[in-house]
C-alpha cells in the first residue's frame, strides 16, 4: 500500500457484495494503478465459500485484497466510509485515487479517467451530480422514506445544519448542491484531504448517508478545483451490479483500541 501511485479502492465489509473485476485498462496504464478492496471476516469467508480464493499473493485478479480487523463500528455502513474517505490516510504515498462503491465494476482505465475528470478541467476532486434530487432537504425526506435513517436522526441533522445556516439552495458555490457519491475521484492534496476528513466527522457525527453531509461541507468550505460531472458521465465509469445479500451487521463495537 505504501507504494501506489494511483490507486483505486473499494471495500466490502458484512459480505454483502462480490467483488468485481475492473476491465478496461490500457497496458500503459498496468504497473501504474494498485487496485485495492478491503473486507472484513464476514466477506472473506462469505467469498471463499463461493469459490474466491486469495491464495498466497492475496489477490483476486486485479484486486489486492487487505482483511481489516477490529472495526470500530457497529454500523457496517459506517465502516465503509473509512476507507471511502480516509483514503490519504491508508496510502501515504498516493498521489490519486477513485474511489467505487462495491455494487458497481470499474470500466475505464484509471489514467483516462484521471485525465478526463482532473487534469483537462484542473481539477483537484471529482464527484457525480446527484439524479434525483437537487436540495439537501429533499435528501433527508427521501433518506427517511427509503428507511435509511430514522426521522430522528435525519431531524437532529437538519437542525443542525438549518441553525448553523445551510441554505435551502439547488447549487451552493456555483456547484449542484446534491452528489451521489459512489465514485469519488480526486488528487490527494492537503486541501482535498481536509475536505475528506471534514465530511468524514460529519457521517460520524450524524447519520451515515454520506449524501446528506456533502452539501454542507461543500458550502463550510468552498473548496476549488471541484468537478461535479454529470449521471450520464458516471454511469459511462461503471457497470451498476447492485447488492448481492444483505450485509451482517456488528454485533458489538470493539473495546481494545490498541489492536486496531
Amino acid at each position: 500500500m505504501r507504494t501506489c501511485k494511483v490507486v483505486v479502492s473499494t471495500c466490502a465489509f458484512g459480505g454483502g457484495d462480490d467483488l468485481y473485476q475492473p476491465i478496461g485498462m490500457v497496458n500503459s496504464s498496468i504497473g501504474k494503478v494498485c487496485y485495492v478492496a478491503f473486507w472484513d471476516a464476514v466477506t472473506l469467508s462469505t467469498q471463499e465459500a463461493e469459490g474466491k480464493l486469495t491464495g498466497d499473493n492475496e489477490m483476486i485478479g486485479r484486486w489486492r485484497i487487505i482483511v481489516v480487523k477490529n472495526l470500530p463500528f457497529v454500523d457496517q455502513r459506517l465502516n465503509g466510509k473509512i476507507p471511502k474517505m480516509l483514503t490519504h490516510r491508508l496510502f501515504p504515498e498516493a498521489s490519486y485515487s477513485i474511489w467505487v462503491d462495491s455494487k458497481y465494476q470499474f470500466r475505464r482505465d484509471p489514467i483516462g479517467v484521471l485525465e478526463a475528470l482532473l487534469w483537462r478541467t484542473n481539477s483537484t476532486f471529482a464527484i457525480s451530480e446527484h439524479g434525483a434530487r437537487t436540495n439537501i432537504y429533499d435528501e433527508g425526506k427521501a433518506i427517511v422514506q427509503k428507511h435509511k435513517a430514522t426521522p430522528e436522526e435525519v431531524e437532529v441533522q437538519l437542525t443542525q445544519y438549518r441553525q448553523d445556516g445551510m441554505p435551502d439552495e439547488k447549487r451552493l458555490h456555483g456547484l449542484k448542491a446534491l452528489a451521489e457519491a459512489s465514485i469519488i475521484v480526486r488528487e490527494l492534496t492537503p486541501l482535498t484531504n481536509h475536505f475528506m476528513c471534514a465530511w468524514f466527522n460529519e457521517v460520524v457525527r450524524f447519520t451515515s448517508r454520506d449524501q446528506l453531509s456533502f452539501p454542507y461541507v461543500l458550502w463550510r468550505l468552498n473548496m476549488p478545483g471541484i468537478n461535479m460531472f454529470p449521471v450520464c458521465t458516471r454511469r459511462d465509469l461503471v457497470n451498476s451490479l447492485g447488492h448481492t445479500r444483505k450485509v451482517k451487521p456488528l454485533t458489538q463495537t470493539n473495546t481494545d483500541s490498541s489492536t486496531a
